[in-house]
């Protein structure tokens, strides 16, 4: 390519005679040549022929020169001693311009020509799409990045020919440049990059907008089949948007079995936004409702209706297909932040996968919040629903476990928790006797009660062996026998339609970094979370203070 350029004297062509000699001919070993170091060089060539054949003076500088202590360089085309950014070499205004937000390069285009003849070269965009948004790959020297190919293809069958053919839905990225997918597509959606959570009822969601490849898609993802929630999470693709034309981005609902077609996204407001399908016959299979519902069971659950024997469970799943179904990809997002980690912190907050009862597996976000840890639901059932907060756990109030013999026993770790909670009952009855002061003070004291020791959270003792009381129900038979620290905490629970809520004592296990536990007494059954270990980009919330505030704001769309 290179070689082409200095033969046609205009540098790039996209219609160049020799390439497409080449083309024809199969000899493509001038394209591995960097096309940005030719663009480069078209530039600063045309750079130094302006120089030499029309030297710059006062009259063409930007208003309000910037001085510049820079020195002339062998083989530039700036002046000595130069006095204004006018006067430094291309190839170093390049390098300058390529350092600013993408958002300032279409204002620095209006100072004078020049300035708008650099930003022409791709070497600038390149670096603003990789640093602003992740993106990697070259759109002259990729296929297709983001989705498999059974997604990109979409099989029609012509009626007069009985074998059927596959037509690509995919434009030539070949005549495109980052100019353009950076202000066509990664710009005018950028606000719709991170982590969202659907408004679904009570099922909720978990939403990863991403840059992936040249593509910006909405991935749902999806816990794995009960119960083995140490299995990485299921992804399903909602939505893509990417570039058809050099000027233009389109929107693609993914929803469906038939491929790829039009949807639409709105921005409601700040950190929110909408789809809509705009064919939603593509969602519909021929078999009607029963092939739809077989289908969404075997991907939701990895099983059918009939190896399901539990009666209660068979209905919470079929309401569920019933719910969610009828919104057809049409949804409303809002934004939310992954907690912020402190040093002081038990563990790495983050999101966890963890087991509930007939419900499934759930998606759960475990933050700290000084002595207290809570997890919330990211993804919900009809008797807690997503946004609660399932777990408030007092780091202030560990539990020392008993050797194996007695941990066995019921009643032994109902008396080490139950005598906890009776004590914060205690407590709580008498701070409104007391004043605010004496409060504080009676909340610092907490004293332990029988069988509690009082280790620092921030400590990390040697694991000690672990095993279930006999009794308790677990939905994974394997769980780890030994565990690090254990402390007093409540579990919410409610009847179906979250009627008559309340909090009930449980224990909660830390087995490692990536997995803890939580025994439900009242319930007499055993939750097992682990952690979720995908990168979540665009997704670390700002401030703890804007965390707590879309905790509180959680809580309130489902309340």
């Amino acid at each position: 390519m290179a070689v082409c350029a200095r033969l046609c004297g205009v540098g790039q062509s996209r219609r160049c005679r020799r390439r497409q000699r080449q083309n024809q001919q199969g000899q493509d070993s001038d394209s591995e040549v960097d096309m940005d170091e030719e663009e480069g060089e078209r530039i600063v060539g045309k750079m130094k022929a302006e120089a030499s054949a029309c030297p710059l003076d006062d009259t063409t500088a930007a208003p309000g020169p910037v001085a510049a202590d820079v020195n002339k360089h062998p083989g530039s085309s700036g002046t000595p001693n130069p006095q204004s950014l006018l006067q430094l070499p291309p190839e170093l205004l390049v390098h300058i311009f390529s350092s600013l937000p993408g958002t300032a390069l279409p204002n620095l285009a209006l100072v004078c020509k020049k300035f708008k003849q650099i930003l022409n070269t791709e070497t600038i965009w390149r670096r603003r799409c990789k640093e602003e948004f992740g993106m990697m790959e070259d759109p002259r020297k990729m296929e297709v990045v983001g989705v498999s190919s059974r997604e990109l293809y979409v099989k029609r069958v012509d009626p007069r020919v009985k074998s059927g053919r596959f037509i690509r839905l995919l434009p030539d990225y070949e005549h495109m440049d980052y100019r353009d997918i950076y202000t066509h597509l990664l710009h005018p959606y950028r606000h719709i990059l991170g982590l969202w959570q659907p408004d679904i009822g009570p099922y909720g969601g978990l939403l990863n907008v991403v840059v992936d490849g040249l593509f910006i898609i909405g991935w749902m993802y999806l816990p794995p089949h009960d119960p083995r929630v140490e299995d990485p999470m299921r992804r399903r693709p909602l939505f893509r948007i990417h570039m058809w034309e050099s000027s233009k981005a389109i929107v693609e609902c993914m929803y469906g079995h038939k491929g790829p077609h039009k949807g639409d996204i709105q921005t409601v407001k700040k950190d929110e936004f909408s789809t809509k399908c705009n064919q939603t016959d593509y969602h519909r299979m021929p078999g009607g409702r029963q092939e739809e519902f077989r289908t969404w069971l075997e991907e939701e659950w990895g099983r059918t209706l009939e190896e399901i024997f539990h009666e209660h469970m068979q209905e919470l799943i079929l309401m569920k297909f019933i719910y969610t179904s009828q919104y057809d990809n049409c949804l409303t997002y809002r934004r939310i932040y992954l907690p912020p980690h402190l040093p002081s912190d038990l563990l790495q907050p983050g999101l966890f996968k963890g087991t509930y009862g007939s419900h499934g597996l759930e998606i759960v976000m475990l933050s700290f919040h000084g002595p207290r840890a809570k997890g919330t639901k990211l993804t919900g059932d009809p008797n807690v629903p997503a946004g609660q907060l399932t777990l408030d756990v007092d780091l202030r109030r560990p539990l020392q476990l008993p050797d194996l013999e007695c941990q066995q026993s019921m009643e032994e770790l109902s008396r080490l928790v139950l005598g906890v909670h009776e004590q914060v009952q205690g407590e709580a009855q008498e701070l409104p006797l007391q004043g605010a002061e004496g409060g504080a003070e009676s909340e610092e004291r907490a004293e332990p009660v029988s069988g509690v020791e009082a280790t620092p959270a921030s400590s990390s003792p040697e694991p000690h062996p672990f095993v279930l009381p006999l009794g308790i129900m677990a939905r994974n038979e394997v769980y780890p026998r030994t565990c690090k620290m254990c402390f007093y905490g409540t579990g919410l629970i409610a009847g179906h339609g979250f009627t008559s809520p309340e909090r009930t004592p449980g224990l909660f296990v830390l087995f490692d970094d990536d997995r803890f536990g939580f025994i439900w007494l009242e319930l007499k059954s055993f939750s097992l979370y682990s952690r979720l270990t995908d990168r979540l980009p665009y997704a670390q919330a700002p401030s703890m203070e804007r965390f707590e505030d879309m905790l509180r704001s959680m809580q309130s769309w489902t309340s």
